[in-house]
């Protein structure tokens, strides 16, 4: 038997499923494409998810500012952040992202999934003049 194998034992550890992090198997996964129809309406989903934790996999776009618990997350890496500059010209593919405390930056091109509460909707963000038509707020994120 190795060490692991011993400790696991020992423990009751092997008794216990691993999953990544803690109670997440409530919240539904989306991609970011599952939030908008062709029109750029929100989808069923995402209207009957509104206010509810959910989990969407994607990539941390490069920051506004240094320490901030503001970004965007995006469905392909982006070398730049991709800004708007209304909310008719939101793409479908970003997703404003408010964390619940001052961001480690993750390198643009290393998947991440984060989970947070759904927010439909215009907003300005009235520090950085960002305007997103859906967002996730007290967020936390992890390399996926």
């Amino acid at each position: 038997m190795n060490r692991r194998g011993f400790l696991a034992g020992a423990t009751g550890a092997a008794l216990i499923p691993f999953t990544s992090g803690l109670g997440h198997a409530s919240e539904p996964a989306v991609r970011l494409r599952e939030l908008y129809e062709k029109d750029m309406s929100f989808t069923p989903f995402a209207q009957e998810n509104e206010g509810v934790r959910v989990a969407i996999n994607g990539f941390m776009a490069p920051p506004l500012k240094a320490d901030s618990n503001f970004y965007v997350l995006t469905n392909m890496p982006m070398a730049v952040c991709p800004f708007c500059s209304s909310a008719a010209e939101w793409p479908n593919d970003i997703l404003a992202v408010y964390a619940q405390r001052v961001v480690d930056v993750i390198p643009f091109n290393v998947r991440i999934v984060t989970r947070g509460t759904l927010e439909l909707g215009t907003y300005k963000d009235p520090e950085l003049g960002f305007v997103s038509r859906v967002r996730l707020v007290d967020a936390v994120q992890e390399r996926a």
